[in-house]
Formats: C-alpha cells, sequence, structure tokens
C-alpha cells in the first residue's frame, strides 16, 4: 500500500471503528490449507529475495516462483510471453549537486538552496532541463466540476510556472477529493492550460502530518513510470520543464510581492476558507541534471476458464503486488532487507491458496489472477496492466485486491474499501457473513485509502473494486486488533522488522483466504455482473456509458 500516515492519536483509536462481525453460518467445504500459505510467505519474505524491488534480481526469483504455481496448479498462462506480462520502465536518477533555485523579484534575484528551501525530483524525459518563467499562485490547483471549483478561473498561465498548495479543501469526501487532488490530477490542470511548469508549496498544515525534514529522507529515491511501445514515458506531462516543492521560508520568499501574503493565506488553508489565485509579480528559475536507467519487470497472470459458456468470457479478477521497497536506505543498520512479509508476501501468498481451492470449485465466470509489479512505485504494474490488458477491460466484471492483510490476530470482522461504491459491498459482507466474519466501514476514511492501492487502476477503468483487509476486532478476549493494527504500522511498516519474526498467525491467514474465495465465487457464480450505485462520484466519472 502507497504510504499509508497514521497519526499517534489514530493508534488509540482504531480498535474503535469497527462493528461486531455477524454470526451467519455456512458449512460449504472449502478446505483452505494454512501451511500452503505459510509455505508461500516463508519463501517469499526470505532474505534470498532481497526485498523484491521492482527490477531487481529478488523479484524476479519470486516472480519465477508465483509462475511456477500457477503453473502447478494447473491455470492458464495469461500473459503476453506465457504467464509473464514484462513491464518495461525507466528510472530517473538525479544527479544531487545539479537543482538550481533562483528568484527574480523586484529586480533582485534570490538563490535558493537545495535541499533546504526546495527539493526536486528527476525529470523523466530529459537528462537536463530548465524553465526561467513568471509565476501564478493557483491556490491548490485544483478543478473539479462535482464541487463546482476551478482554481484557475480568471488567470492566464500559458508559459508560465504554477504555484499551488498542497491539500485540497477539507469540506471535500477524502475519497472524492483524493481523487481530484492528486499529484497527477493537478498536474493535468495545470499541462492543459498551458502551465511549463509547477511547483508546490509546503504549508503549516502539512507540516504535521509529514514534515519537510521527514520528505528529506527520500531525496536519493529514484523515479520510475514505464513506457509504451514507442518507448515514450507513460504518464508524465512533457510540456514541464521543471518543478520543485519548497519550504515555508522559501515559499514566503517567493510571495514577497504578492497581493495576498502567504501569511494570510496559510490561514485560509488553516481555515478552510476560499482562497484564489492571483500573479505572484515573480519569476522562478529552476535547472536540474538526471540521468535515466531502463529496466524491466514482470506481472505475473494466470486464468482459470469459467465452466459456463454464457458466463465465461467474463472475468472476476484477483490481484496482489509482488513487489515491496529492496534494502532500507540507512546503511548504518544491520538489517537492511525490507521483507515485506505483511505488504505484501502475505497478499501474495493468500492469492496463491485462493487460486488453488478455486481450480477445485468450478466457478461460471471465468477467474484472473493478475499479481504486479511496481506498487510501491506508484501502483505502476497495474497501472500497465489496465492499460496494455491481456483480455478484454470490459469483460472484467469486478477486481479484488489483496493488499497487505495484517495476518497477527484473530480477525473478526473485515473492511473492503470501496464497498460503498458499488454492489461488491453487499457481496463481501454476504461472502463473509458465510464464515461468521462481519463487514465493518471504513475506518480511516480521511486516509482515503481507496485510492491509494492497485485496484484503483482497475476503478479508473470503470470496473467495480473492492480493496479487502482484516478488520480491527478481534476473536481473541483481551486482543485488541485496532491496536495490533495500528502497531505494525507504527513499527513495522516499510521497516526491516516486516519480516517472518513477526508472530504470524496462520489461522487468521486461512480465514482471510476463505472470505476471498467466497467473495470470488460468489461473483463467479451470480447472473448479474456488479454494478456501480448511482450515487458513486467514482461509477460516475469512470463507467459512465459503459
Amino acid at each position: 500500500m502507497k504510504n499509508i500516515m497514521i497519526p499517534a492519536l489514530a493508534v488509540a483509536m482504531l480498535s474503535a471503528c469497527s462493528q461486531q462481525a455477524t454470526q451467519t453460518a455456512d458449512t460449504t467445504a472449502i478446505d483452505v490449507e494454512k501451511d500452503r500459505i505459510k509455505a508461500h510467505l516463508e519463501f517469499l519474505a526470505d532474505d534470498l529475495l532481497e526485498g523484491r524491488d521492482t527490477g531487481s534480481r529478488g523479484y524476479e526469483i519470486a516472480a519465477k516462483y508465483v509462475a511456477t504455481e500457477f503453473k502447478k496448479m494447473g491455470l492458464q498462462p495469461a500473459g503476453d510471453d506465457g504467464y509473464m506480462q514484462r513491464v518495461p520502465f525507466r528510472k530517473a536518477f538525479l544527479n544531487q549537486n545539479s537543482p538550481v533555485g533562483k528568484i527574480h523579484i523586484n529586480g533582485e534575484t534570490i538563490d535558493l538552496n537545495y535541499p533546504t528551501d526546495f527539493m526536486t525530483g528527476a525529470s523523466m524525459n530529459a537528462t537536463e532541463r530548465s524553465v526561467n518563467a513568471e509565476v501564478v499562485f493557483v491556490g491548490y490547483g485544483l478543478v473539479a466540476d462535482t464541487f463546482d471549483h476551478n482554481d484557475y478561473e480568471g488567470l492566464d498561465v500559458e508559459g508560465k510556472i504554477v504555484v499551488a498548495l498542497t491539500g485540497r479543501p477539507e469540506a471535500w469526501p477524502s475519497e472524492e477529493g483524493a481523487h481530484l487532488a492528486s499529484g497527477r490530477e493537478k498536474a493535468k490542470y495545470a499541462a492543459e492550460r498551458g502551465a511549463i511548469g509547477y511547483v508546490t508549496i509546503h504549508t503549516p498544515k502539512r507540516e504535521k502530518v509529514r514534515s519537510y525534514t521527514t520528505s528529506l529522507n527520500y531525496l536519493n529515491v529514484p523515479s520510475m513510470r514505464w513506457l509504451d511501445k514507442n518507448g515514450e514515458v507513460y504518464g508524465v506531462q512533457k510540456q514541464f520543464k521543471g518543478g520543485a516543492y519548497l519550504n515555508i521560508d522559501a515559499a514566503k520568499k517567493l510571495f514577497a510581492n504578492a497581493p495576498v501574503s502567504l501569511d494570510d493565506i496559510y490561514q485560509l488553508d488553516t481555515d478552510n476558507k476560499a482562497i484564489k489565485g492571483f500573479e505572484l509579480n515573480a519569476s522562478l528559475e529552476l535547472a536540474s541534471k538526471s540521468r535515466h536507467e531502463e529496466v524491466s519487470s514482470p506481472n505475473i497472470i494466470a486464468v482459470l476458464p469459467g465452466s459456463d459458456p454464457k458466463l465465461s468470457d467474463e472475468y472476476v479478477v484477483f490481484t496482489a503486488h509482488l513487489d515491496h521497497i529492496g534494502f532500507a536506505q540507512d546503511v548504518t543498520k544491520k538489517d537492511r532487507i525490507n521483507n515485506g512479509a505483511m505488504d505484501n508476501a502475505s497478499g501474495v501468498s493468500v492469492l496463491l491458496e485462493t487460486a488453488r481451492i478455486l481450480k477445485q470449485q468450478n466457478p461460471r465466470r471465468s477467474i484472473l489472477f493478475t499479481v504486479v509489479t511496481g506498487e510501491e512505485k506508484g501502483l505502476l504494474g497495474a497501472n500497465y496492466f489496465t492499460n496494455n490488458p491481456t483480455v478484454p477491460l470490459n469483460k472484467m466484471v469486478a477486481n479484488i485486491n489483496l493488499d497487505m492483510p495484517v495476518l497477527l490476530y484473530d480477525f473478526a470482522d473485515v473492511i473492503a474499501f470501496g464497498a460503498n461504491h458499488s454492489s461488491m459491498g453487499e457481496i463481501v459482507e454476504k461472502a463473509a457473513g458465510q464464515l461468521g466474519i462481519g463487514l465493518s466501514p471504513d475506518p480511516m476514511p480521511e486516509q482515503a485509502i481507496f485510492t491509494r492501492s492497485d485496484h484503483y487502476n482497475f476503478v479508473k477503468k470503470g470496473v467495480p473494486s473492492v480493496f479487502i483487509m482484516t478488520g480491527f476486532t478481534s476473536k481473541t478476549e483481551g486482543e485488541d486488533g485496532g491496536k495490533v493494527w495500528g502497531n505494525f504500522f507504527a513499527n513495522h511498516y516499510h521497516q526491516p522488522s516486516d519480516s517472518l519474526d513477526l508472530p504470524i498467525n496462520y489461522d487468521s491467514a486461512k480465514m482471510f483466504a476463505d472470505v476471498n474465495i467466497r467473495i470470488g465465487l460468489t461473483v463467479a457464480n451470480q447472473d448479474e455482473r456488479p454494478y456501480w450505485k448511482e450515487d458513486s462520484f467514482f461509477g460516475q466519472t469512470f463507467a459512465a456509458g459503459k
């Protein structure tokens, strides 16, 4: 899962956010073998795989393991090269000595220091880039017809650099807001209006959530994007000649001649009041150098053909990401391997056992098992697959995503992010209820997790999707599931300690697999396809007319 942030207070409150499990039971014989899940997980999280970083030797070993397991089950290959769909990537590394930042204002030039005043990323398209242009403040930099909001109204940004605050209006619903205010969407709004550079400014509100200093820890992490058939980088605004992230002090220098002070703007942001854009009466000069490296990493895809001639050309899609983050940057640590046991060896292991069991169930619809790469780099493998599908997109009826189930306690409920947007919510509730497992609402709506894992690429193609996670209620007397879950994120998430040394509960793994098997069977065997709810923003935005 990408960059989840759990404040300390939330950790203490997590257990209060769940509903009690339903007690409905079902006697359907599904013989999940927890020892098989354990064997998969122990291999995938072993030091041998060196944290399964995208494009690494360890990831390739893991991919061959998954493909071999699919073959042993008798599943049909559904990649473009057997079970593999090889994804071409470009990695871009910033020359840390190269960034230049200068503010030109009132006939003076103010030099900005990298990285204390500003940060910038590597360019995906050019090894050298520079821009020197007038600057326009555009509020949050948002355009949203749904909320009758346009920060660019009345502003001319053609050939200029736009400057935008982090975030969005807090009054917007979290999931819809997360989509509309994502970095890629904000960049698109600017590019569509002719901007040639994009600058984000840090805010006091953002500092409380993620400090500027914390972001400095990621300076040396390369950027990564996939390449299309023409070798072009997908999803990057080519017209941007430069970009930066300014800290508060540097931003104040840029706003020295502005019609509204930055302090006043920050106050409006804090008070959740409307913010209007304006010309900054200044120009900004940015330059940097990058180097590129091209690598590849495969998605692993298999299909279980459906048994019903009328429905077998439709697909229920299970996804789980195989990659993790490789070696820790801190060379002083004795253990630098980020094994990713819960993130996401657990999800892949459950998917493999789900595939084995479903092979025995003779489902009516076909089931597509898609184990993807590059999730930790920005959901890239799933994005590549949904833009280069190996089966028709319009035949994918639903996506069930398994990302980082925290299998450390006897969960009594599950959370299905996205359940409120489609009929998949009712399907999950019914399937889980067969095992006496409840469905609880999203306990962290402010995190907008529905937009932050691989399933979201399917959502953007109009496919009803859910992301299944263990809930915060425990069956064990005296055990606080929410606390266990929160402690994992506080102490082990994206750390070498997310390893086989954790007290992994394989009975929990067995139950989680059983729940997901029943969800898949329900979707595969019912007559009608899952559907978006009429009032769903995502259904209206991405599935209209489909």
